[in-house]
């Protein structure tokens, strides 16, 4: 049987009962069931190692798709003065990224079949948010623009959700703000592939 040695409570993190730990900085393994570097829980007494076992890809995956669907939706619930859904965001980003477009592209974008799209278009239309013209090319089809009122209500979403995240960013040590610098870039890698 073997035993380990006590652990070095100087160097333990504090830590609130019943909630995680945090990760700061980078680190690597040292293949002895720990990571190390600045890749360690953050505490009050000093950083402490990271077990390996919370680095990898299977357990890491699962933690990171909670804790980004959590951030997702917390971030998806500010919204503009229309107080639209998703759905009907989703369709004014979309203009405001690529300009008009037909009901048909939109629902192609979106991920959504082409009668969705149309209901969420004319729901649009009734806020003035979106106008319906004919397509310059295709006497069969319409296209769907924003309207003035459209663009301020992505100009005041995204501002709103941007001043969300501002505000708990700001709570956040530097390093952790550093940490969170070089995450987006993974997590912009990882969705690229």
């Amino acid at each position: 049987m073997t035993t380990r040695a006590p652990a070095d409570h100087a160097s333990a993190p504090s830590q609130v009962p019943g909630t995680r730990p945090r990760l700061t900085g980078t680190g690597t393994s040292t293949g002895a069931g720990t990571v190390t570097g600045t890749a360690a829980l953050a505490g009050e007494r000093g950083p402490a190692p990271v077990p390996a076992a919370q680095a990898r890809p299977s357990v890491l995956a699962g933690e990171l798709r909670v804790a980004i669907g959590r951030s997702a939706r917390r971030i998806r619930a500010e919204r503009g003065e229309a107080d639209l859904s998703e759905a009907q965001f989703g369709v004014l980003a979309a203009l405001t990224a690529v300009g008009p477009m037909t009901p048909g592209a939109l629902a192609e974008r979106e991920h959504v079949r082409p009668p969705s799209m149309t209901r969420t278009v004319n729901s649009l239309v009734e806020l003035g948010l979106v106008v319906k013209t004919g397509h310059p090319t295709d006497g069969r089809q319409i296209t769907v623009a924003l309207t003035s009122a459209g663009e301020a209500e992505v100009r005041e979403t995204r501002r709103r959700r941007d001043a969300w995240l501002t505000r708990r960013l700001a709570t956040l040590t530097s390093d952790e703000r550093v940490l969170l610098v070089r995450a987006a870039e993974l997590l912009r890698r990882i969705a690229a592939q």
